[in-house]
């Protein structure tokens, strides 16, 4: 039973935030009798709820159970003062992402009207391999992990993506000595993605704090301003939570 709900609720993605009865089915594998019956079941409790066409949507009671518990809470609310501050300066995206397994997953992101194309959002997942943030994340990995990702297969979302093994991991070396990713057009030839890491008090990588900004001369630019804020943030994460930040929010 706990499987069927797993599903149903898996149905539901950034891409189609309400479904009809009988899609959710097709999605979760389940006859649409025992679909319509958990899903209305999971509409009683507030996890699910129908709008006047039928089609059910996430409910607020889930959304609610969700941000309530995340282990990522109080990194994000540490985050958010030197986020807005470091906004005003680039004027584009701004994100925080974390490792979950082979993904760099985004907990928070702040944009502007006009900024350079994006296609992350939050509680959106990228591989590690395609983004800044992600090569941040995968290159302070456990070596067994980076070695699963270099055996691949590893996507291209342009041809600027980096998806030869070797040059990947040459790349991961670079940013460990650097600290510093700058993907230049990985997702889209239009941006570039810029990425430092952010630390515990035990130095050890928790997340990563990126920009997007256009492709352009200027994007190295914004470097001091990401560091200066990573570092503020990692200061403010240790001060807040005086059992210490979670290390990292992945398996």
């Amino acid at each position: 039973m706990l499987s069927r709900v797993v599903r149903i609720v898996e149905a539901f993605g950034s891409e189609t935030p309400a479904l009809r009865v009988s899609e959710i089915a097709r999605r979760a594998d389940l006859h649409v009798a025992t679909a319509s019956r958990l899903i209305e079941e999971l509409v009683g409790y507030g996890w699910l709820r129908k709008e006047a066409d039928r089609r059910v949507r996430i409910g607020v009671r889930l959304w609610e159970l969700a941000s309530r518990a995340s282990p990522t809470l109080g990194l994000r609310e540490a985050a958010m003062p030197f986020l807005e501050d470091l906004h005003a300066v680039v004027g584009h995206h701004v994100q925080l992402g974390v490792r979950e397994e082979r993904e760099a997953l985004f907990v928070e992101r702040l944009s502007a009207p006009g900024a350079v194309i994006n296609l992350t959002r939050i509680a959106g997942r990228l591989p590690l391999h395609a983004s800044s943030s992600g090569v941040v994340l995968l290159a302070h990995a456990p070596g067994r992990l980076q070695e699963q990702v270099l055996a691949g297969p590893l996507h291209a979302y342009t041809p600027r993506t980096v998806v030869d093994p070797g040059e990947l991991r040459a790349m991961l070396a670079d940013v460990r000595k650097g600290g510093v990713a700058l993907c230049r057009g990985f997702i889209d030839t239009r941006a570039t993605g810029v990425a430092v890491p952010l630390r515990d008090s035990e130095n050890t990588v928790i997340a990563a704090l990126s920009v997007i900004v256009p492709n352009d001369d200027n994007a190295r630019m914004h470097i001091p301003a990401l560091q200066a804020a990573a570092r503020g943030i990692s200061r403010a994460a240790g001060v807040q939570d005086p059992q210490g930040v979670p290390r990292h929010f992945s398996h």
